[in-house]
């Protein structure tokens, strides 16, 4: 394979913003994209100058000329669309989280795993440039030992409505889900184990789907203090603290530069001056692993989306205490 041809399952928000950073992946075109309204897929296709459109996504999964999909639909059918995708034997690449439980998560791996087909949670952020040079310094010895890290993300939503995706407890709705995974996935990337004790501040919209939190992973000579909310903007930086120094990372989830301190001293700063999103990060990954012909990804491994799911199941069970 020396091009790969993807189909983009959506046309939301996110899917526009990844067509938008495409330009930037070498080996790849996208080929299709499939909405369940035609004019929408239409529409999306001339935005992005996309070859076809469909009107369904089994149309999409089942055209022989596309190697990849990208499947950026609301996260309670994730599962759903990566298990047709895979079925159809196309490599996957789904945003996060990849599903909405650790069974769903398991499953889909499995299934990738026994059709030999490729699989990957769309972190985005573990590709950012920023972030893979704050795991250098971490890597490296720069800061020493970790101690604490900081990491929240949150943005108020529109007034509560109990039918919006965000807050709809059928779709899988509430902060957690739609915006936590983001800081509990920068706690493993930077801390990959299972934290000893989990403290959990939670605060709930009148249907009961959770809108804030603050989170605490306590590990054997760590802490991780998280925090995700739909009731206010959050300071959405990252720190990450060691007995040496600390690494300061503005706006994480979508990270463009790093800072390195000593005490008071910055000792080191890196800016990626890139000019895309930042999506075009990991459909290259993406891209190159298929070229490669492997068929799981370093960087986002299956174990590393399982740790993600099982660390959510942890906050959620604080909600039944």
């Amino acid at each position: 394979m020396k091009k790969v041809r993807w189909g983009i399952v959506s046309t939301g928000r996110i899917a526009g913003q990844f067509a938008q950073d495409f330009s930037a992946v070498k080996n790849a075109q996208l080929h299709a994209v499939a909405a369940r309204n035609l004019d929408k897929a239409k529409q999306f296709a001339f935005a992005h100058n996309i070859t076809n459109a469909y009107s369904s996504y089994e149309a999409l999964f089942s055209d022989p000329n596309i190697h990849a999909v990208y499947i950026g639909t609301p996260h309670s059918l994730h599962y759903q669309h990566a298990r047709a995708a895979l079925e159809a034997g196309k490599a996957v690449l789904c945003e996060k989280p990849l599903t909405v439980s650790v069974a769903e998560c398991e499953s889909l791996q499995a299934m990738a795993r026994d059709n030999g087909v490729y699989l990957m949670e769309a972190m985005w952020t573990y590709f950012l440039p920023a972030l893979r040079k704050a795991k250098q310094w971490v890597d490296e010895g720069r800061i020493g030992n970790i101690k604490h890290i900081k990491a929240d993300f949150g943005y108020p939503q529109l007034p509560f409505d109990p039918k919006k995706r965000e807050y709809d407890a059928d779709l899988a709705g509430g902060c957690l889900l739609e915006m936590g995974v983001y800081p509990v996935a920068l706690a493993w990337l930077f801390m990959p184990q299972t934290p000893d004790d989990v403290q959990v501040i939670s605060r709930f919209a009148p249907n009961g789907v959770e809108d804030d939190l603050a989170i605490h992973f306590n590990y054997r000579d760590a802490v991780a203090s998280l925090g995700t909310s739909f009731r206010c903007k959050l300071q959405n930086w990252a720190y990450i603290i060691g007995d040496e120094g600390y690494i300061a990372i503005p706006d994480f989830w979508r990270a463009s530069e790093c800072s390195l301190y000593v005490l008071d001293e910055q000792v080191d700063k890196f800016i990626d001056n890139r000019q895309e999103q930042g999506f075009c990060f990991e459909a290259q990954a993406v891209t190159d692993d298929l070229i490669a012909k492997r068929l799981e990804s370093q960087t986002v491994s299956f174990a590393d989306s399982l740790a993600f799911a099982r660390h959510m199941d942890l906050i959620r069970e604080t909600f039944k205490r």
